[in-house]
């Protein structure tokens, strides 16, 4: 939430033609009530793209799904695995797999009102649900609806006493419980999730599951996107370099400017592209100083370019990852 938005996937399309793209988790009542365009609209070269809905109520699920097919996503995720104290108030979140009944009901309502693949991402557990068995039995009851992938984060929930940030840290990760689950269900697609860093990680786990998400990795990182198409999905196509990814979004920040936009809403999802490399502090001084005047143009951006394409020359393709 608040990271992977619209301009943010526009960045990320740029490196991987390939990987499946989420969207920040938005509540069924902002989809249903709220501004659309600007909660779930999206640009057509971001497919394929997963809505991820958050809530409790199945009728109101159900339109905001109604309403995601109608936008043209590929997808829409019903997310039970974030643990921040307003998602509990709200009764949406991690606090929902004590309730697989009512997840069931859900995902069932969303599956009816529109022709999209429905998904579930959770957790394996929450608090003192500690038993495999907990985690076996929702995950028989969804499955039961026909929902038939789930992205599940390896780590516990501790929905009492943890903040946000320490339950994406300190309880343990627990890949193998994954992994069982995934040799007990072999018609599921089971993806991994939680403290993935790497290539070389995620093709170690896609040994034992169907797919592999990347949260933060992708974000701080995002280079290491641009060798998942080769990597992954065997793609013979050369990889971006960070030049020419930075180069492509030149038109799309001109035209998000055009329309009374920032550039720093764009920039600030670049910052760690050239993360390790000899020139990229200088590059993110740049953009943290000229990108957020608010008259600041896609000038900003291509001498940002400049200043790294400069040092680095051209880049030596074989170091995507």
């Amino acid at each position: 939430m608040d990271w992977t938005d619209r301009h943010c996937r526009v960045f990320h399309r740029g490196l991987t033609k390939r990987a499946l793209l989420y969207t920040e988790m938005v509540t069924a009542d902002a989809v249903i009530r709220g501004d659309r365009q600007r909660l779930i609209g999206f640009s057509a070269v971001e497919h394929p793209i997963a809505l991820q809905l958050g809530g409790s109520d199945p009728a109101k699920l159900a339109e905001a799904a109604a309403i995601g097919a109608e936008f043209g996503y590929d997808e829409i995720n019903l997310n039970i695995g974030c643990p921040s104290d307003r998602v509990q108030e709200g009764r949406f979140g991690a606090c929902l797999m004590a309730e697989p009944e009512l997840v069931a009901a859900c995902v069932s309502a969303m599956r009816k009102s529109q022709p999209m693949p429905v998904t579930v991402k959770c957790r394996i557990g929450i608090d003192e649900q500690d038993a495999e068995a907990d985690l076996q039995r929702f995950i028989n009851v969804v499955a039961a609806t026909g929902v038939s992938t789930f992205i599940v984060h390896a780590r516990k929930a501790w929905l009492k006493g943890l903040s946000p940030k320490e339950n994406r840290e300190v309880p343990p990760l627990d890949y193998q419980r994954v992994y069982r689950l995934k040799a007990r269900h072999p018609e599921l697609t089971i993806v991994i999730n939680g403290g993935i860093e790497t290539l070389d990680d995620a093709c170690r786990h896609l040994k034992h599951v169907d797919g592999v998400m990347l949260g933060r990795a992708a974000y701080q990182h995002p280079y290491i996107l641009a060798d998942v198409d080769r990597r992954i999905f065997e793609e013979t196509t050369p990889a971006p370099t960070r030049g020419e990814a930075l180069a492509r979004l030149l038109p799309y920040a001109e035209g998000h400017i055009g329309k009374g936009g920032r550039l720093s809403n764009i920039t600030r999802h670049v910052l760690g592209l050239y993360h390790g490399q000899p020139r990229g502090r200088a590059f993110r001084r740049l953009l943290s100083e000229r990108a957020t005047n608010p008259s600041a143009t896609v000038a900003v951006l291509a001498d940002a370019i400049a200043l790294a394409e400069h040092e680095f020359g051209r880049e030596d393709r074989s170091d995507a990852a």
